[in-house]
């Protein structure tokens, strides 16, 4: 298996996974719709999944109405024992299996996927142009690339906008999403060589929230889990202050704590020439 994993993402997601999996949201139906319409291919169709961690987003996929009955087979390669092993609990439809494996070695045969999808991890590539080329080879023609990403959306929230610079203060120079890093796969040679310009789509939703939730979710993040004790005790401070200030936030049921917890989701489709 190739090295090449971030460290932070290695030790970061390396435990605590049973959290990660309770935390994270899932994938919205219509981005979900979106993916299955731009595939060309005729089911039943073959899906490979990196970076596909404890199974959120292959759960999502596998019960959606327009994927249910098209998948032949889902192969999801994750580098992370710890991730593998709570998909491995969580994700039962036979039709799906975990491999070990990384973005550019992903053990996939020439030509054999119809679909490759990577949700919420490829901002953690350390090799865009080594992926690029990895993805060409295991498509079939005209198979796609769908990267997609849940984001909370700090411009609809001021709550939100003051979570995410407290927590942003410890990622450490990681390459977090936000920071657009991941936009240079689409400039190298393996990208331009196999694939036709990205087509990019967002999605602006709300989810229920509750302090529970917000805590767990800041805590289920990669560079937050490899924080010491007294500094994730910090965190969940701040978390609660920010929730008592209440700035921007929007009751849902006021009574039971529920609010509002705005959220996009971003999904890039990349087409194989």
């Amino acid at each position: 298996m190739s090295t090449t994993v971030h460290n932070v993402a290695k030790d970061g997601f390396g435990t605590g996974n049973e959290l990660y999996d309770r935390a994270r949201p899932s994938y919205q139906a219509t981005a979900l719709s979106h993916i299955r319409q731009a595939v060309k291919g005729s089911p039943p169709l073959n899906v490979v999944e990196l970076g596909s961690g404890t199974g959120i987003f292959t759960r999502a996929l596998l019960a959606h109405p327009d994927w249910s009955s098209a998948i032949k087979e889902l192969r999801a390669i994750e580098p992370s024992e710890g991730m593998r092993s709570v998909f491995k609990k969580t994700v039962t439809d036979p039709r799906a299996s975990a491999h070990e494996g990384t973005f550019d070695t992903t053990g996939v045969e020439d030509g054999w996927a119809d679909l490759v999808v990577i949700a919420q991890a490829f901002h953690w590539c350390p090799d865009y142009d080594k992926a690029c080329a990895e993805f060409a080879r295991i498509l079939k023609p005209n198979g796609i690339v769908a990267f997609i990403w849940n984001l909370e959306d700090r411009n609809r929230a001021a709550w939100v906008a003051q979570l995410r610079d407290r927590i942003e203060q410890h990622e450490k120079g990681t390459p977090q999403f936000r920071l657009g890093l991941w936009r240079a796969a689409f400039s190298t040679p393996s990208y331009q060589a196999n694939f036709e310009p990205q087509e990019e789509n967002v999605w602006d939703y709300v989810l229920h929230g509750t302090r529970d939730i917000v805590v767990d979710r800041a805590l289920s993040k990669s560079y937050i889990t490899v924080l010491s004790p007294e500094d994730k005790q910090k965190v969940i401070d701040d978390i609660d202050a920010i929730l008592q200030r209440k700035e921007g936030l929007t009751w849902i049921d006021e009574s039971k704590g529920i609010f509002e917890y705005p959220y996009q989701t971003f999904l890039v489709i990349a087409r194989k020439k």
